[in-house]
């Protein structure tokens, strides 16, 4: 529903946000994005992975696999002290960003 330019430049704070409150793997975040915007955000799981991987990288998540007997080996990801401080400054970011264009959004038409 939304332009693929506005996910990507919310994608990291989503992820970072649904992994605060436990450790996920990347299908469930996936459901989690959709379940939670109603909807109006998807994602196909393979496009979540590299960006994932992004983070890992970046040291802000951490990822371990998890076997399961029955189950598919998957990978659930945690955020670290540095992913909590990325979020923090992330979500201030996209607060001044939205009020600002909100502002805009709500002014007088021309």
């Amino acid at each position: 529903m939304f332009s693929r330019e506005l996910k990507k430049g919310s994608t990291e704070l989503l992820i970072l946000a649904l992994l605060e409150a436990r450790p996920r793997h990347g299908y469930e975040l996936g459901k989690l994005i959709e379940a939670r915007s109603g909807g109006r955000i998807k994602f196909r799981v393979g496009s979540l992975y590299p960006i994932l991987c992004r983070l890992e990288a970046q040291s802000l998540i951490l990822g371990r696999w998890v076997e399961k007997a029955g189950e598919r080996r998957r990978r659930f990801y945690r955020l670290t002290a540095q992913g909590r401080v990325a979020l923090v400054r992330q979500r201030s970011a996209w607060e001044d960003f939205t009020s600002a264009v909100n502002q805009i959004l709500g002014g007088e038409h021309a």
